[in-house]
């Protein structure tokens, strides 16, 4: 959940939204409110993050591949742009 703090930015707040249990195949279901507000739907690619703290994993998420693409797009495009200029190239 993101909102606003007074200097115009955004804040990031986590929530525990759902508890999830693996089964003996190590797989987990999500719950249909979290897949409605995530706009999962069948087929979606979702990428496996973890974060390591202490050398062990202190937690993982799962982020839609979609919005990694936006996200590694929107931040390199304007970075790649830029170094082409520079090169000469663009």
């Amino acid at each position: 959940m993101c909102g606003r703090d007074p200097g115009g930015g955004m804040v990031h707040r986590h929530m525990i939204e759902a508890i999830v249990t693996l089964d003996e195949r190590g797989q987990i279901v999500l719950p249909k409110e979290v897949r409605e507000k995530a706009g999962l739907r069948p087929r979606d690619k979702l990428a496996v993050i973890t974060h390591y703290h202490g050398g062990e994993i202190a937690y993982i998420m799962l982020i839609p591949v979609r919005k990694l693409t936006e996200s590694i797009r929107s931040f390199l495009g304007p970075l790649l742009k830029e170094l082409l200029e520079e090169s000469g190239e663009g």
